[in-house]
């Protein structure tokens, strides 16, 4: 972990990636190698995260207006997929970067932009659904997109001025992506007795007090990082020993 100028750990942060245990798991480690050697580019997985996140939020969007538990069931089911596949895509992006040495000069924005739009995609998407559904207001899937964005940027704004990056939660993009595949999964029981889409509606609602914590929190962060830097104040001249 990074260190702050008064010599603590920064909190939530492991250098400048965000820690995921299953990088280490035997079939994550094959999945990398078997892209790294097809030569399959680190941007190309990160532009295929932004497909995933597009075809979720489609499929959310769909599941509102859907005629039928089954059509809705199964709209859910493939949104929680392309969810599930567009975090699978993320991580996979670094481990090709980063352990099989494929980064590119631009690899930076990759990394960060499409992470962004797919955040968006399926935020956006989620809500659309809701509003479809009569389940919540047309603008709450805008919200929880702001506030997902926001995150990143306290984040990004932080490192820029030199703090450590802070990955910390709650509601951090993986529980973001945990709230929607739950809620997903979740729905499918929900059809069962003819409801709406109430309980993505209140994941959606989750989502926006969650993350607007989060990115709060990470702001004082960087205040108390900016603060602890600060030189201390010139005290002024001082009268020579024996004057």
């Amino acid at each position: 972990m990074t260190q702050q100028p008064d010599g603590t750990k920064a909190t939530g942060t492991t250098g400048t990636r965000r820690p995921i245990g299953a990088r280490s798991a035997g079939w994550a480690v094959e999945a990398a190698a078997f892209l790294a050697v097809r030569g399959v580019s680190p941007n190309a997985i990160s532009a295929a995260s932004v497909g995933f996140g597009l075809l979720a939020g489609l499929c959310l969007s769909a599941a509102g207006g859907a005629e039928g538990w089954w059509a809705r069931a199964l709209l859910l089911v493939l949104a929680g997929a392309f969810v599930g596949a567009r975090l699978l895509a993320n991580m996979l992006d670094g481990m090709v970067a980063t352990e099989h040495r494929r980064a590119a000069p631009d690899g930076a924005l990759w990394n960060e932009v499409p992470d962004r739009l797919a955040d968006v995609a399926i935020l956006v998407g989620a809500g659309a659904g809701v509003a479809a559904a009569d389940a919540g207001p047309d603008w709450l899937g805008w919200l929880a997109a702001v506030t997902a964005v926001l995150t990143a940027y306290v984040r990004e704004i932080g490192a820029r001025l030199g703090a450590a990056m802070d990955f910390s939660g709650p509601m951090a993009k993986p529980h973001r992506m945990a709230v929607i595949i739950g809620c997903c999964a979740a729905g499918l029981v929900e059809g069962l007795w003819g409801g709406r889409l109430d309980l993505m509606a209140i994941g959606l609602w989750v989502i926006v007090l969650g993350a607007g914590w989060t990115a709060a929190q990470r702001l004082m962060r960087v205040r108390d990082f900016l603060m602890a830097a600060k030189p201390a104040p010139d005290p002024g001249p001082t009268d020579p020993p024996g004057a």
